[in-house]
């Protein structure tokens, strides 16, 4: 069995790397850093500065999460590593091709283009979606799109089956994440990834033992898809106003059924 992982270059992405390969040997590591261009017009200094000053803890609560990642997982596993600024270049296409993969798992790159999505490793890629597949797809975040839109009952995770669309791959398994009620915002963000990488780990065993599934979307609901250059100030407002009542919805009892009737798609072996 020969496993290639392709991922972003966060500490979270690392710690999923460790965690894999604890189980499954990872045979190759390709890491995507993009370089981002931020073109600072007027409107975009000003965003930073509201961010700053009214916005932080949404922020701070993200890179808290990070920092428990990044103290607990210093190094990649000892296995072959590759840095790239660009996941779909020739570089990651050849070097994955000359691995020889049985499966391919990706997570926290850059959205996967058409050349290296013509890859057939016998068992599939896999794709990693921090949210709830199809009801919340698309980005910065949708565990933050859940708290602005007080839709606290659909945070969760997806695997699925990558295809060229946004989080709109068939679904493998997905889950809705379980919260207390008594979370801070940055016990959110935590949860929700230790849930996405113990539910990766899940669906790689069931599927390396040869379990199989694979749900259309369009079988479950028809979901919606939020977009970054949509996550405003106003959003923002929105999710720290909407969290201030986080903990008394989530420990009621009204919200427990309504989490309870979320299609969601689970399989084992």
């Amino acid at each position: 069995m020969k496993i290639v992982l392709w991922i972003g270059h966060g500490a979270n992405q690392k710690a999923l790397a460790n965690r894999i390969h604890s189980k499954h040997k990872v045979d190759l590591i390709i890491v995507e850093s993009r370089k981002r261009k931020i073109k600072m017009g007027f409107s975009k200094i000003l965003d930073r500065l509201a961010d700053k000053l009214f916005f932080a803890s949404l922020n701070d609560a993200w890179f808290q999460m990070l920092r428990h990642y990044e103290v607990n997982n210093k190094n990649y596993p000892d296995t072959q590593l590759i840095h790239t600024d660009a996941i779909n270049n020739d570089l990651v296409y050849k070097t994955t091709v000359d691995a020889h993969p049985d499966l391919i798992i990706v997570s926290g790159t850059g959205m996967i283009r058409e050349k290296l999505l013509s890859l057939k490793p016998r068992l599939g890629i896999m794709n990693l979606h921090t949210g709830l597949s199809p009801y919340v797809k698309g980005g910065p975040n949708c565990t933050n799109w859940c708290l602005a839109t007080a839709q606290f009952h659909l945070i969760g995770n997806t695997i699925m089956w990558i295809d060229k669309g946004i989080d709109s791959g068939n679904i493998i398994t997905n889950e809705t994440t379980q919260f207390t009620g008594k979370e801070s915002l940055a016990d959110i963000h935590l949860k929700v990834m230790e849930h996405a990488h113990e539910l990766y780990v899940h669906a790689i065993d069931t599927v390396v033992k040869g379990g199989h599934s694979s749900v259309s979307q369009d079988k479950i609901v028809s979901g919606k898809t939020y977009y970054t250059r949509d996550w405003n100030l106003a959003q923002k407002r929105n999710a720290l106003a909407n969290f201030k009542k986080f903990g008394s919805i989530v420990s009621s009892g009204e919200y427990k059924l309504t989490q309870s009737a979320v299609k969601t798609v689970s399989f084992t072996i």
